[in-house]
């Protein structure tokens, strides 16, 4: 009997030991072995972007076709202050803006009443693009000279200083409100030529070109006045020396990529070349490269011995515009109401004792 309950006790007492063996390791059955990760497909990485291809005419020419804007507000020169800088920094590039924008708006009211009247066309009527830096944070558009400055003038020649000096005549009468007649008022007060003379520079508004192509020509035609360069591209030469035209005489090429155009045989009139230039020694190269879809790159060179002490280049980028966008005409004309109207009221001063011829 004694046996028995000594062989039931030892049974119990297994059972305790085996379930707290059980406990400790954790109170339930060892789980299942995981089955084998089944391999996903691998991760995408990113896309290498392509290569960008310019496009080609069907002809095979580099298609500079389209509307492009070449609005900034890089200055044509480095200011002194940013001086030995060429390129900006991030911050500094938003510190330049900023200061270019201020100095640009026509918005201000600062000033007196001369200059808020010179702002009467205020920022609704500009082009907004006038007021960002070029991409590329230059401090000046002109990249040769290395400072970013117009080079020096050469000393001028006793017959253009006389001429010059009966220029700045005329503008003091035209700015007095008594110009003696519409001839020697400047050539855009006349309607002649505007911003459509090479080199293409930005302005207020109007900062608009339109490229067409055609197999052997293509024609550059600016949002501002009404003109439109045809630019030959078979090799003929220039016209002879003694023609001369308000937009000079163009011919151009194809080098690789680039179209190259070179400009001579301007008229001699004052204020068809850039800056009072000589017109019988001026030429002007301008080369178009469409660096982006939506980009040219537009480089003039400027060359004139008797004006400047060597050559200067400047590059400007133009900007393709939204193609919901386009050109209107822009009417301006000789003989409007105006140049009645300045010349009236000239003789109405002269007649009343405020001025004399």
């Amino acid at each position: 009997m004694k046996d028995r309950m000594r062989r039931s006790t030892a049974v119990m007492a297994a059972a305790i030991l085996l379930g707290a063996l059980r406990t400790v390791a954790g109170q339930a059955p060892p789980s299942k072995p995981a089955p084998a990760a089944t391999p996903g497909p691998a991760a995408k990485r990113p896309a290498t972007p392509k290569a960008w291809t310019p496009a080609r005419t069907p002809w095979g020419d580099p298609d500079l076709q389209g509307i492009w804007n070449d609005a900034t507000s890089t200055p044509l020169q480095r200011p002194s202050a940013r001086a030995g800088k060429d390129v900006l920094s991030d911050e500094e590039a938003n510190e330049f803006q900023q200061e270019l924008a201020f100095d640009l708006t026509r918005d201000r009211r600062d000033g007196g009443p001369e200059v808020d009247v010179n702002r009467a066309y205020n920022d609704h009527w500009m082009d907004a693009r006038r007021l960002k830096i070029t991409a590329d944070r230059r401090t000046s558009l002109i990249v040769d000279p290395a400072d970013g400055r117009i080079p020096p003038l050469v000393p001028l020649s006793p017959e253009r200083q006389k001429a010059r000096a009966a220029r700045a005549e005329a503008n003091a009468r035209f700015n007095a409100g008594m110009p003696y007649s519409p001839e020697e008022m400047s050539l855009p007060v006349r309607c002649i030529i505007r911003t459509d003379s090479p080199p293409y520079l930005q302005t207020i508004y109007n900062n608009d070109f339109q490229i067409f192509q055609r197999p052997g020509f293509v024609v550059i035609a600016p949002e501002m006045i009404h003109s439109a360069r045809i630019i030959p591209l078979d090799g003929r030469p220039h016209i002879g020396k003694n023609l001369r035209q308000w937009l000079g005489d163009t011919r151009g090429r194809f080098d690789g990529g680039t179209l190259v155009i070179e400009t001579t045989n301007f008229r001699g009139d004052d204020g068809v070349v850039f800056q009072g230039a000589n017109p019988a020694t001026y030429k002007i190269t301008e080369r178009f490269t469409r660096v982006a879809p939506d980009t040219i790159s537009y480089e003039f060179t400027v060359e004139d011995p008797t004006t400047w002490t060597r050559p200067w280049t400047a590059v400007i980028p133009w900007t393709k515009i939204d193609p919901a966008e386009q050109m209107y005409e822009y009417a301006c004309h000789e003989d409007n109401f105006d140049i009645v109207h300045l010349l009236s009221g000239a003789r109405a001063r002269e007649k009343n004792g405020e001025g004399k011829r």
